[in-house]
């Protein structure tokens, strides 16, 4: 059994100050694949809170302090760690990082948000284009993939509470939808989540405003997107909501 969790913390400073490496050790995870630790390993080096027990440890920050960065933690030492995606315009944002263990490779993937206007939403597609051929690469290269990660875009109206309003916001575009369609009906992913739960409501996002919390106004825009030869091997998935570590919640999947 092999246990993966993915989680957008918002800062992994602010989640540890509301429990999350307690819930980590509790929740007996493998990996914990983490988006936008907005920190510089120098800041979090010299504290074992982040270096937990049990865990080899490794970051990929932005160059920009307190902005994305992206974290992997894993009981078993990886055969290797790749980090960036081979583009510096992406990489210095700190956006990927992948762990392999022999033909099975885990990544930690932060997409970026157009949500801050047109500049970045151009930046957003930028890097769709791009991971595009990273993905072909994959598929082609006889390797297995988990790619946990905050992937911004609710996929179908299932995965947003309020989806007819939503049509011309980002993270729910025609053209950012149709982008996961490619992959997974052309590539051959899977949305390993929807293996298992086909059910609504089903959110790992919630806004801070308008008490969307409170309310389960919220959207799924953090996945476990796998290659086809996993498909069988998925046993189970849930969102963990008892506590909230940041804005995001984790999204763990066992697999055989």
């Amino acid at each position: 059994m092999l246990r993966v969790a993915s989680f957008n913390a918002n800062g992994i400073r602010s989640a540890a100050s509301k429990g999350f490496f307690s819930w980590i050790q509790a929740a007996d995870l493998d990996v914990v694949c983490i988006q936008e630790t907005k920190a510089q390993t120098h800041q979090l080096v010299s504290d074992p809170l982040f270096y937990p027990e049990g865990y080899h440890c490794y970051y990929h920050d932005a160059e920009k302090k307190g902005y994305s960065g992206v974290a992997i933690y894993s009981r078993k030492e990886p055969d290797a760690i790749i980090t960036g995606m081979d583009n510096p315009i992406f990489d210095r944002e700190g956006r990927y990082i992948e762990a392999q263990f022999g033909d099975l490779s885990i990544v930690s993937l932060y997409l970026p948000s157009g949500s801050s206007g047109e500049e970045r939403q151009a930046f957003k597609y930028q890097c769709m284009d791009y991971f595009t051929q990273c993905l072909v690469s994959m598929g082609q290269s006889g390797r297995r993939y988990i790619l946990c990660g905050d992937w911004n875009i609710a996929h179908k109206p299932i995965d947003l509470k309020n989806w007819k309003a939503n049509q011309k916001t980002t993270g729910f575009l025609p053209e950012e939808r149709a982008w996961l369609d490619k992959i997974f009906d052309e590539l051959g992913f899977v949305d390993a989540f929807r293996l298992v739960n086909q059910e609504a409501n089903q959110y790992t996002w919630w806004s801070y405003r308008a008490n969307a919390w409170a309310n389960d106004v919220g959207w799924r825009i953090d996945y476990q997107i796998i290659s086809k030869a996993l498909s069988d091997q998925v046993n189970d998935a849930y969102i963990y909501k008892a506590e909230r570590f940041s804005d995001h919640a984790p999204l763990v999947i066992s697999y055989a």
